[in-house]
């Protein structure tokens, strides 16, 4: 399970039970930077080819091929990592879009530019904005139960987070991914509040790669840990199980 921005593991602290409980092992890296013992310095020039490799030789490390899951710019990083290694299944979770693919909402538009303000921000280390996390991420949350996720929280590289909402001016196109060398199946799933990347542009990653996307009415962005998110874990259960009958059949 790959965490997405500002995170860590721990983002999955919730949501990998039941996966655990179905007889699954979880592994939960941390990404390069975002270790929790992590000077804020080491996360600052990270790149998302960074990231991507380090997941890939995670997967090449295990002893057959894993099922990828990842959140939110998590997922992009899932699906660099399965583009260039053997998967078994790919799980999207409000996944950040791969180079190509454009925002079509005022929200997307905003936090693709608003990082400006700070600078020339992809050279920084940036650190979690409560405000945003607040009304995007965690708005779902109970005021307690919001403060005590965002308290995890660390920085993120800024190289990351451009070469991720800014593809279209990145020249050597870090975020591209060839659906061709995906192949495992796809499942992509969205929240239907979810103003970060809403169903619409989760559906277009989806069906470059050729995958389904099973859209949750009722949730925002935080699918790994908001209300619903068992409900979320279910379904990614459900269609693995679906798919290890359709092989045995």
């Amino acid at each position: 399970m790959v965490h997405g921005a500002f995170g860590g593991g721990w983002m999955f602290d919730t949501f990998r039970r039941p996966f655990e409980q179905a007889g699954h092992t979880v592994l939960t890296p941390d990404l390069p930077g975002h270790e929790p013992a992590a000077a804020r310095s080491t996360v600052r020039d990270r790149s998302m080819s960074d990231y991507a490799a380090a997941i890939v030789k995670l997967c090449v490390a295990q002893p057959e091929s894993p099922i990828l899951i990842g959140h939110s710019l998590g997922g992009l990083v899932a699906q660099l990592a399965a583009a260039r290694t053997p998967v078994k299944a790919l799980i999207l979770l409000a996944p950040s879009a791969p180079w190509g693919v454009a925002g079509v909402t005022m929200e997307e538009a905003i936090s693709a530019v608003s990082l400006y303000a700070l600078g020339p921000y992809w050279s920084m280390a940036i650190d979690p904005d409560y405000p945003s996390a607040r009304r995007y991420l965690f708005d779902r949350l109970p005021r307690e139960a919001r403060k005590a996720q965002f308290a995890k929280m660390s920085a993120e590289s800024g190289r990351a987070l451009w070469e991720t909402l800014n593809w279209w001016l990145d020249p050597f196109g870090t975020t591209k991914v060839d659906p061709s060398a995906v192949r495992a199946p796809v499942l992509a799933l969205a929240g239907g509040r979810d103003a970060i990347h809403p169903p619409s542009t989760v559906a277009t990653t989806a069906k470059r790669l050729g995958g389904e996307i099973r859209v949750f009415a009722d949730m925002s962005h935080w699918l790994v840990g908001e209300p619903g998110w068992d409900d979320v874990a279910d379904a990614c259960l459900g269609w693995l199980d679906a798919l290890a009958n359709r092989a045995a059949a």
